[in-house]
């Protein structure tokens, strides 16, 4: 069976399923160019307000095909190095987008897997789901922006635990400590992901992209820029129609329809 991405709609909600199930959902570079070219298509329609990422089966994702790996050692380096450019233009595509992304993990989440669900921005998780990143169990340090993400969601120590050691760590584990979002039952999580994306959804978009924005921005900005930042998105909202409806229906104590 070929790996591919898969697309559907749920309401305002474009579901990706990444569906190579005989090997647990392994990644590879059709999957990272049906990913950008995916999130591209939700960026420019108003029928989406947000993404979920979820995987085939029981599983999220295992990371990199690890036969693929081995038969690059054969290769050009500049080959893998392609592929890892792949990869990375999601991850930096995921990062941008300006409508919210939410993680939808069943099972295992390895590798490459769960540098993806850290790039989302939102992560839900069965509780029973273990999450491992496996670079150095096969003597490889990490891609997909697991070193960025880990070492600004935990403490040093802890992120280098997982990044050096390679152990596995559960769900409800990471939801103590900060890095995922929710933990639910399992077989569940695409359907927490969901109902979490309808609460986002009924939010003015316009108003969920300065959010996207100005968080991604306030890790490395001093004060004073991110001061100017949120005013700047702060009176461009105000001045937005969505924001108009907001205050209107919160006086009316009435639900608003945001556009």
């Amino acid at each position: 069976m070929t790996a591919s991405l898969k697309s559907h709609s749920h309401g305002q909600t474009m579901v990706l399923t990444i569906s190579n199930p005989e090997h647990r959902n392994a990644l590879g570079p059709d999957i990272y160019a049906a990913g950008v070219e995916a999130l591209n298509v939700a960026e420019n329609s108003p029928d989406v307000r947000s993404v979920v990422i979820t995987g085939e089966g029981s599983h999220f994702c295992a990371g990199g095909n690890l036969q693929r790996l081995l038969a690059n050692r054969q290769q050009p380096p500049e080959v893998q190095a392609q592929s890892i450019e792949g990869l990375h233009n999601w991850i930096e595509t995921i990062h941008v987008f300006p409508k919210p992304v939410i993680a939808a993990v069943e099972g295992s989440c390895a590798g490459a897997g769960f540098s993806l669900a850290l790039a989302c921005d939102m992560v839900v998780a069965a509780h029973n789901s273990v999450f491992v990143m496996a670079y150095s169990n096969v003597g490889l340090s990490p891609d997909g922006g697991a070193s960025w993400s880990l070492m600004r969601a935990l403490p040093r120590a802890t992120a280098l635990q997982l990044l050096m050691c390679g152990d596995r760590i559960d769900a409800t584990r990471l939801h103590a400590l900060g890095v995922i979002t929710a933990v639910c039952e399992p077989q569940d999580a695409l359907l927490a992901a969901l109902a979490l994306a309808e609460r986002l959804n009924a939010r003015a978009p316009n108003a969920m992209a300065s959010i996207k924005e100005l968080a991604n921005d306030a890790v490395d900005a001093s004060l004073h820029t991110q001061l100017a930042s949120e005013r700047d998105h702060f009176v461009r909202n105000l001045h937005h129609a969505n924001a108009g409806e907001g205050i209107t229906a919160f006086l009316d104590k009435r639900p608003a329809v945001y556009r």
